[in-house]
């Protein structure tokens, strides 16, 4: 990841940033060389592809790659598809280990490192609960319900076999989902795929992640991260080349009832959506990484949080309380203004 520009807060920078915020969403009809597509429906998310192509056809069958890894991606790792290879997990595990591909099995390695890291706090056995939950229609699990799945939530259950390639539940009622790592590491696919085909410049982004290589010849990309309440204000402008940003927030997918918002950030403790911040972002060297690290704050609270993130050197964030407090990683702290 190339060194990170000071946060732009500051006058000092505040009119080259939107000048540069300008550029970065510029439509390809002005520069026919930055060729972009926009689609929706795949992970259940939007994804953006932008890139620079000395030919604009070869842009464009590139694009359509990036799309087709992150459709096969979603279609071995979502479990709202019950041929996924997660899906089969799920149906067997608990009864005998199963042979998965090394793709699947890099990446539960890699969630129970995330989750080692975070003391928990990040789990992907939190389906063990979180499955019972269906945003879009209002539904919850009720006390009793809870009670009864969440000793299955718990990453130790998570029996890895790397000579056999295999993966085993230590208990019935285990459940994973990927949904707190997958999409990041579909856009670290999608930017694999330029790679091999000698992109040098562009962005990729599902939902909240995102991914850049390179930059804009000589400007910096800048992605702006949104305010949880008003969707069209933006907290702060962060600019950014060869590296990956996650932005995950309790406004992504809820529903309130009586004062309380159930979201899909599930504390693995309690079964409960996570409430400790309202948002966090996350940056680092790959959408992997940044995603499966920014449910974190949600469950331990911004300071524990912060704390955990300044440990790691590859890392920073970005938080919002639920008071509307900022807190920024010593990376990222704003400078003074002019």
């Amino acid at each position: 990841m190339r060194a990170l520009l000071p946060l732009l807060d500051s006058r000092s920078y505040r009119d080259r940033i939107l000048a540069c915020a300008l550029f970065v969403f510029a439509t390809s009809s002005v520069r026919a060389e930055w060729v972009e597509h926009v689609e929706d429906g795949i992970m259940g998310t939007r994804i953006v592809v932008e890139l620079w192509s000395e030919d604009r056809a070869q842009g464009e069958e590139a694009v359509q790659a990036v799309l087709a890894e992150m459709r096969r991606v979603d279609q071995a790792m979502s479990t709202y598809k019950p041929t996924s290879e997660v899906s089969l997990v799920n149906d067997r595990a608990a009864k005998e280990p199963i042979k998965i591909s090394s793709e699947l099995f890099d990446l539960l390695a890699t969630s129970i490192e995330y989750s080692k890291v975070t003391g928990g706090a990040f789990d992907i056995t939190y389906a063990s609960v979180g499955f019972m939950y269906d945003f879009r229609e209002r539904v919850r699990p009720d006390e009793e319900q809870i009670r009864s799945a969440l000793p299955g939530i718990n990453y130790r259950h998570l029996i890895l076999d790397p000579k056999s390639r295999t993966v085993k539940f230590a208990r019935p009622g285990v459940r994973i989902d990927l949904g707190g790592i997958g999409k990041g590491h579909a856009v670290d696919r999608g930017i694999a795929v330029l790679q091999s085909r000698g992109v040098e410049h562009a962005l990729v982004t599902a939902g909240g992640d995102s991914r850049i290589i390179g930059d804009r010849f000589g400007n910096p990309w800048v992605v702006g991260i949104r305010h949880p309440d008003r969707k069209e204000e933006v907290i702060a402008r962060i600019p950014l080349e060869d590296a990956a940003l996650s932005t995950s927030g309790d406004y992504e997918r809820y529903f309130d009832e009586n004062g309380v918002r159930y979201h899909h950030i599930i504390d693995p403790k309690t079964g409960h959506s996570a409430s400790k911040v309202r948002s966090a972002t996350i940056i680092g060297p790959t959408a992997t990484r940044t995603d499966g690290l920014s449910k974190t704050a949600f469950v331990l609270g911004p300071e524990r949080a912060i704390e955990i993130y300044n440990k790691l050197e590859d890392i920073d964030a970005i938080l919002v309380t639920p008071d509307g407090h900022v807190l920024y990683t010593k990376g990222l702290e704003p400078g003074e203004e002019d």
